[in-house]
């Protein structure tokens, strides 16, 4: 354990370079907010991950490949780990679309560009005194969320608007070819699992999906109680799964939380729409051929 505390830190610290420019990375496949890359440590609290700390640089995927290799060896991948939002799910509507078309019939004014602003500038601000965001249901962050990005603190607006999330009409699959890209990993004895910041509609929402059954393991922020970045919900996902993490890859879109958080647990990490865009080519990266 102690050997596979001291690699994690070394790889992490290679990780690390000089500063950049921030920039910004997806959120929920459709909302972006400042990137801040974690540091190798046991994050206390949401808002200590998400504060703006300098940067990593980008480095070429041969080099991080070959610096793992001397890490751990040529390791099979024996499990697949893939994010929710963004990678597996995209919404099938733009998040100010929805708030607007729901709330109009509650007196909602706002453009669909205010309420994108209003948003952001609400999902920035620290949450309270909780080091979740998504606590169980995670309705009173969502309650803040939508009546500041609206003006409207109508319960049954906020009610409506929350359901509607929890509907295959609301997401829809990033990747058409994911169920026989995943049937064929699972026959190939690759093990699967969900690594996800959601709260706990996740699986609701993948049975009416028709794809929780795809997975071994899903592993979500509010029953883990930890967010990415933080690298324990990673180490939660491969326990569930009876794998080490180095003997896992992450498939996800958000440099910081997925890359980043994925690789300080110890996972291979590959970032959705750059190193891989679609779960044919993880297939195939793993190699197994579909």
């Amino acid at each position: 354990m102690a050997l596979m505390a001291t690699t994690r830190t070394q790889l992490s610290r290679f990780l690390t370079r000089t500063p950049t420019r921030p920039g910004f990375i997806a959120f929920n496949g459709s909302i972006r907010r400042p990137d801040a890359p974690p540091v190798h440590r046991n994050f206390s609290s949401s808002a200590a991950a998400a504060a703006v700390v300098p940067q990593r640089e980008p480095m070429g995927v041969k080099e991080y490949e070959d610096y793992r290799r001397s890490l751990y060896g040529d390791i099979t991948h024996k499990a697949l780990l893939v994010d929710a939002a963004g990678t597996l799910l995209a919404p099938s509507q733009p998040m100010a679309q929805i708030y607007r078309e729901i709330g109009e019939k509650y007196g909602v004014q706002y453009s669909e560009a205010e309420i994108l602003n209003r948003y952001r500038r609400a999902y920035a601000q620290p949450w309270g005194k909780s080091r979740l965001r998504y606590v169980n249901d995670g309705r009173p962050f969502w309650q803040y969320i939508v009546s500041s990005s609206t003006g409207c603190s109508d319960a049954q607006y906020f009610e409506e608007v929350y359901n509607y999330y929890t509907t295959d009409k609301a997401w829809h699959l990033c990747d058409p070819e994911a169920e026989k890209v995943f049937l064929a990993l699972r026959k190939a004895g690759v093990k699967l699992a969900v690594v996800s910041n959601f709260d706990t509609r996740l699986r609701p929402l993948l049975r009416a999906l028709n794809c929780e059954h795809w997975f071994d393991a899903v592993a979500v922020s509010a029953e883990v109680e930890a967010e990415k970045p933080n690298p324990t919900i990673f180490v939660k996902a491969c326990e569930l799964l009876g794998i080490k993490p180095e003997e896992a890859v992450h498939v996800g879109d958000d440099r910081r939380n997925d890359v980043w958080g994925a690789r300080d647990a110890g996972c291979d990490a590959w970032l959705w729409g750059s190193d891989v865009y679609s779960f044919k080519e993880v297939a195939q990266r793993i190699g197994v051929q579909v």
